[in-house]
């Protein structure tokens, strides 16, 4: 039966806590992979996977796009109590966002402003997983498949006491069953 550093890749991609998510994704793209160690000098820290930003980035708040030619009044502050002319109590977000009255294709035409790049002002930390669920380099992988199963995850840190020795993936596994070693 086939064993866990078998199987697993040791040519590891492991990432900072500090990285941006625009870096992560960028190298996860760059890397075709979904997901990496979080370390810490050589501490493992955590996860971060392809679904953790999304949960992430689904977690946000959007920026808020205004109607052209429409604003949105403060329900607090009576429309009398500002008259034509003035400026209404909203406009000082719309002036805040030098975007917010723009369709969609010009939003898209300046990524780099501030309410637009949430993955470059976001760190692995904020998304990343602290649950680490990790398999000994000599277990089988019939065991590592159960662990994922159980942790309901796609990959494992294959650890020798609290050194990381690599990962083994659901890609893996499926390898070894695929060769008749699992």
């Amino acid at each position: 039966m086939g064993k866990v550093h078998e199987f697993m890749s040791a040519d590891l991609i492991a990432v900072e806590p500090g990285l941006s998510l625009r870096s992560l994704v960028e190298l996860f793209a760059q890397r075709h992979i979904s997901g990496a160690p979080v370390v810490d000098g050589r501490r493992v820290v955590g996860v971060v996977s392809v679904d953790d930003v999304l949960n992430f980035l689904a977690s946000q708040p959007t920026v808020p796009k205004a109607e052209e030619g429409k604003v949105e009044q403060d329900e607090d502050l009576p429309v009398d109590q500002w008259s034509e002319g003035d400026e209404p109590p909203s406009a000082f977000f719309v002036d805040t966002w030098d975007n917010a009255g723009a369709d969609v294709a010009e939003r898209f035409d300046t990524p780099d402003s501030p309410e637009w790049d949430l993955l470059g002002e976001h760190t692995v930390e904020e998304a990343m997983s602290r649950r680490i669920v990790a398999v000994g380099h000599e277990e089988s992988v019939a065991e590592a498949a159960r662990k994922m199963e159980q942790a309901q995850v796609h990959r494992l840190l294959v650890m020798d006491g609290g050194s990381l020795l690599g990962i083994i993936t659901t890609s893996d596994v499926t390898r070894a069953v695929a060769e008749s070693r699992a």
